[in-house]
């Protein structure tokens, strides 16, 4: 039965967050304003970012399923919803909103919230803290875009 609970848990974080974040791309597409802005040169081809998100999602939502086991009212858990939250707050802030201002002000904390994630996890949960590294990175990287195309425009 608890194999069953694990599997059924698991199985709702990644479906969550990948509607989620479906959604929120769909509703907050990148269109010409995004288009017209000046980019760094190492801004990555668009058709890239849909297939790094989607597994990126996957492992954050394991990550979140593990944690949610082993402490729905954890501290971790709090950590895992806040920066969830200030992730999908992400492209409404700067493609809803057509302001690479707010996404800085989003992404900077966000980036802050997956190490504090990672440093919080890394004794109680290897395996969750590790899930977050990749995020992590490509959460950092796309802080440089957001802050170069910020200053280029």
């Amino acid at each position: 039965m608890q194999t069953m609970r694990k599997i059924v848990v698991h199985a709702l974080f990644i479906v969550a967050l990948l509607a989620a974040g479906f959604a929120i791309g769909a509703c907050n597409p990148p269109g010409p304003w995004f288009e017209g802005l000046s980019k760094p040169p190492f801004q990555p081809p668009a058709w890239l970012f849909a297939p790094v998100w989607s597994l990126l999602y996957v492992l954050i939502a394991v990550a979140g399923a593990r944690t949610w086991l082993r402490g729905a009212a954890s501290r971790r858990m709090w950590l895992w919803l806040a920066q969830m939250a200030l992730n999908l707050l992400w492209s409404p802030a700067f493609f809803g909103q057509q302001s690479a201002g707010l996404g800085l002000a989003v992404i900077v904390p966000l980036l802050a919230l997956i190490a504090i994630y990672i440093a919080v996890s890394w004794r109680s949960d290897r395996v969750a803290a590790l899930l977050f590294v990749p995020y992590g990175f490509w959460v950092a990287f796309a802080s440089l875009l957001n802050a170069s195309i910020l200053v280029l425009n």
